[in-house]
């Protein structure tokens, strides 16, 4: 009789193990806003990575992850703050995806994340401003800073030759902080900013905004806005009064929506950049991308692919989906030493990084985390021609 009933019990405990919860995973992205276009690429992304550490079988304790979606809006940040606090509080996650925007990132970070002690990953807040917030160690960012970007969109442009520019940008942290940026680096390289003004987003037409940059007399005109949102509307001003030659687009201003959009008279006027890497860590993103589906290209793409897995890996080093534990981790299972873990791969790094083997996640950007849990990054600059963006190289 006690064999049956200790045999009843050990089924018991099988069918209890089966059935337990999931792990919840937020991920907090502009579903709606201005930059709603690209947001469903990158949460199907994120989404890939946590399906494949759950499909793995190996997470401690059997755990599998659920991914949560909420809408951070982008540009709404007490939104994006009740959402957030809906998925901490009542969906009790074990770690953030997001956000997408410096703004409604910020507002997370501090209003509700950083107090509650989650960690969050945002595949996409590029702001300086986020290097410094105080966040007890639980921010993280798989983009880089937008100091370094505009360093790079400075460089870039002095070396085709352009030394004056006007400059427009989207009125919140991010336009500010990359404008800010670029005008520091292109002056002290000899270039001329002859007017830097910012743009709200929303509005029907863009024709006085555009007239006024036009006055400044540049050829050139820099757009750090958002690909669905004003960004857009001061383009198709611009080329409807032949305001300006040539653009130049930071990484909020890529995506497939706008060229459609606005159509041939666009093509062979613009360049510009966004996060991007060359070499192993791409190519087998983008192989493992395309065997699910997903195209390896898209805006932050990658990022969020990175994102996600190096939240499940951190959960696999800590032995649990503890929140502290996860923050503990992140470092260690991102960064040398260790074997190195690619896109496609999860399943080794979990069982590595489970039994205390160091592992160095380099996933699909050639992840390091640098200063302040920060990617050091790189960036892929492209030209738009033949209706599509065309790579021309990396930074």
């Amino acid at each position: 009789m006690r064999r049956i009933l200790l045999a009843t019990a050990a089924c018991a405990g099988l069918a209890s193990a089966a059935v337990a919860e999931p792990t919840n995973i937020g991920i907090i992205l502009g579903f709606t806003g201005p930059l709603e276009s690209i947001t469903p690429g990158m949460a199907a992304s994120a989404e890939l990575a946590l399906k494949e550490a759950s499909d793995s079988g190996k997470l401690p304790g059997g755990i599998t992850l659920a991914p949560t979606r909420s809408d951070s809006t982008c540009i709404d940040a007490a939104a994006a703050t009740t959402a957030a606090q809906q998925q901490v509080n009542t969906q009790k996650v074990a770690a953030i995806v997001g956000a997408d925007c410096s703004g409604v990132t910020t507002a997370i970070a501090n209003n509700v994340a950083i107090p509650a002690g989650v960690v969050m990953i945002s595949p996409s807040a590029t702001s300086p401003a986020l290097s410094t917030i105080e966040d007890d160690g639980y921010f993280f960012r798989t983009a880089p800073s937008d100091a370094r970007q505009g360093e790079i969109l400075a460089a870039i442009a002095m070396e085709k030759g352009i030394k004056e520019v006007a400059v427009t940008f989207t009125n919140n942290d991010y336009g500010k902080g990359l404008a800010d940026s670029f005008g520091a680096a292109f002056e002290k390289a000899g270039g001329k900013v002859l007017i830097s003004a910012p743009h709200e987003d929303g509005k029907a037409d863009y024709s006085s905004e555009v007239a006024a940059l036009q006055a400044a007399g540049a050829d050139t005109l820099m757009v750090f806005g958002y690909v669905d949102q004003g960004g857009v509307g001061v383009v198709q001003a611009s080329l409807d009064t032949g305001a300006f030659e040539s653009f130049v687009f930071a990484d909020g201003m890529y995506g497939q929506s706008l060229i459609d959009k606005i159509g041939d008279d666009i093509n062979g006027k613009v360049w510009g950049t966004l996060p991007g890497v060359e070499g192993e860590a791409a190519d087998k993103f983008a192989a493992y991308a395309k065997e699910n589906g997903m195209d390896p290209t898209g805006t932050y793409v990658p990022e969020s692919y990175d994102a996600g897995a190096l939240i499940a890996l951190s959960i696999a080093a800590s032995g649990s989906a503890d929140r502290t534990g996860i923050r503990d981790k992140m470092m260690d299972v991102a960064n040398e030493p260790g074997e190195k873990i690619y896109a496609g791969e999860l399943a080794k790094g979990i069982e590595l990084a489970a039994a205390g083997t160091d592992i160095d996640y380099e996933g699909a950007t050639g992840v390091e985390f640098v200063g302040p849990g920060e990617a050091r990054g790189s960036y892929r600059v492209y030209e738009i021609k033949d209706d599509k963006a065309e790579t021309i190289g990396y930074r």
